[in-house]
């Protein structure tokens, strides 16, 4: 009797140990995954905080683009000459607010004697609105570059931001944990892709002169 109660005893002391480590296990492996939620939540916050900012400035480039394009039918210098410090302010600011998200890089190899958001080199993000700036600054209404020319360039600007901002937020790495990528929404992809082609067809048929292909069919450069 006195064994059967010591067997019984082991039995019980192991099934508890064994339910313990699974237990413990388990305990783990929800907190990592807790853990991984916490930061994905962070990053999509970030990446949000990212997007408004770089949405902004897409439409600011854009405004630009048009402001360069139609430069030369703006008779009116004042009214040139407000517009375009008015587009320098907005990209001055969103200049600086992009600091906020992408800080200069190598810090400490170039100027220490710099406050320190302006220490290193500009990630290319920045450079994009940099070089844009400096485009819009010497703009005038008669002299320099051609009008043309000139949003071309912005347009080049614009093409590197969006470029490197989907680079930072990562789309698709966004849309494969968020589960978008079921069959349910290929299948809506795929009559979207080929809602896509039907117009684009029907914006051929309407004006064959257009190079649709050639200008990675923009509708701000169709509008030129």
């Amino acid at each position: 009797m006195d064994t059967m109660q010591n067997n019984w005893s082991l039995v019980v002391t192991v099934v508890s140990a064994i339910f313990a480590i699974i237990g413990a296990i388990a305990s783990h492996l929800e907190t990592r995954r807790q853990e991984k939620i916490r930061v994905e939540t962070l990053r999509m916050h970030v990446d949000g905080a990212s997007l408004d900012w770089g949405s902004a400035a897409i439409d600011v480039l854009g405004r630009m683009v048009m402001f360069a394009k139609t430069r030369r039918q703006q008779t009116n210098e004042q009214s040139f000459q407000t517009n375009k410090v008015n587009l320098m302010m907005q990209l001055s600011s969103l200049i600086e607010r992009g600091r906020m998200f992408f800080p200069n890089i190598d810090p400490e190899k170039k100027g220490a004697e710099k406050h320190g958001a302006y220490r290193g080199s500009r990630p290319p993000i920045l450079d994009a609105l940099v070089f844009a700036y400096y485009e819009l600054e010497a703009m005038t209404r008669d002299d320099g570059p051609t009008g043309e020319n000139s949003a071309a360039f912005i347009e080049e600007c614009r093409r590197l931001l969006v470029s490197e901002l989907q680079a930072h937020t990562d789309p698709r790495r966004r849309d494969m944990i968020l589960g978008r990528y079921d069959k349910q929404r290929r299948s809506h992809r795929e009559e979207a892709l080929g809602h896509a082609a039907s117009i684009k067809n029907r914006l051929k048929a309407r004006r064959p002169h257009l190079e649709i292909e050639a200008q990675q069919e923009d509708p701000e450069q169709e509008a030129a």
